[in-house]
């Protein structure tokens, strides 16, 4: 009986060691994600100007000079990239943080509070969920302008309501627990209970809604800028990358293919570790139940 008991002790363990290690998918994606950082920090300028011009060098294919080879205009591809991850990280960071912070607040509102506070704010949830988006984000940011700026504020907007509905449900799951009914009954006051003691117990669904709201926002900004209306012409922003290099696609496959790979590889990435994330940290023994 005692053997058992221990072999099962140590079975529990080595579950739970195994599942605290990321699968080698993963690890990939914490890699390339922070080599994107990195990047984005200090190496922006590793590669030289991303906007120097060589009319020697128009479309040349990949070389040693030229990793990824040139564009059109005789820019290095690879130093138009490296300068592409300030516009690839902040904009889908920004709008994936607006959507954490508000469907945090709106969302635990809606699922503890109730009422016509739940009544008013998922009213509002399917009035916005009812509109297309991008399609919203494009008529607006090609009328208003704005570029970069504006496109980021609309996306945004539009964001937030499928999170809210998720953290909804989560808190709605969490508000009939033993331990909310012991908070009721000792007094607690209600902020406290949804933001003290709900909050840490839906946060494992709100890091992995901030990784698919940064992947989603990541797409949607690179889907504007190919458009031409999510960046400044010459800037070097991926999406925009790829429509300008389709010209030179047979000539210099790398100087359009490149961008699109990287938005998948970072996109694809985040989702990994925020998945991951979402597993390791929503594991039985950490929930309030």
């Amino acid at each position: 009986m005692a053997v058992a008991t221990v072999a099962e002790a140590r079975g529990s363990r080595l579950s739970r060691g195994f599942r605290r290690r990321p699968p080698f998918s993963v690890i990939l994606g914490f890699v390339f994600f922070a080599a994107i950082l990195f990047v984005f920090m200090f190496g922006r300028t590793l590669a030289g100007s991303p906007y120097a011009q060589s009319l020697r060098e128009v479309s040349k294919p990949p070389s040693a000079k030229h990793w990824l080879g040139t564009d059109g205009l005789g820019r290095d591809v690879v130093a138009r990239i490296l300068a592409g991850t300030g516009t690839a990280i902040i904009g889908p960071l920004l709008i994936a943080a607006s959507g954490l912070m508000v469907s945090s607040l709106l969302g635990i509102a809606a699922g503890y509070i109730g009422g016509w506070t739940d009544t008013i704010i998922m009213r509002w949830v399917d009035f916005m969920l009812a509109l297309p988006g991008l399609l919203v984000a494009i008529v607006v940011v090609s009328v208003l302008g704005g570029g970069y700026a504006m496109a980021i504020v609309v996306l945004s907007v539009f964001n937030v309501q499928g999170d809210i509905r998720i953290v909804r449900g989560a808190t709605l799951e969490q508000r009939p627990l033993p331990y909310i009914e012991a908070l009721r009954s000792l007094g607690v006051k209600r902020r406290k209970i949804m933001f003290r003691h709900i909050f840490p117990n839906v946060a494992p669904i709100l890091v992995a809604n901030f990784a698919i709201d940064f992947a989603l926002a990541l797409v949607a900004l690179a889907g504007l800028s190919f458009l031409g209306l999510g960046s400044q012409p010459d800037s070097p922003e991926w999406g925009a990358m790829l429509a300008a290099n389709q010209d030179i696609l047979f000539v210099n496959a790398a100087a359009s293919l490149a961008p699109g790979l990287v938005i998948i590889l970072l996109a694809v990435s985040v989702n990994l570790v925020g998945d991951w994330l979402y597993d390791r940290y929503s594991a039985p023994e950490r929930s309030g139940r």
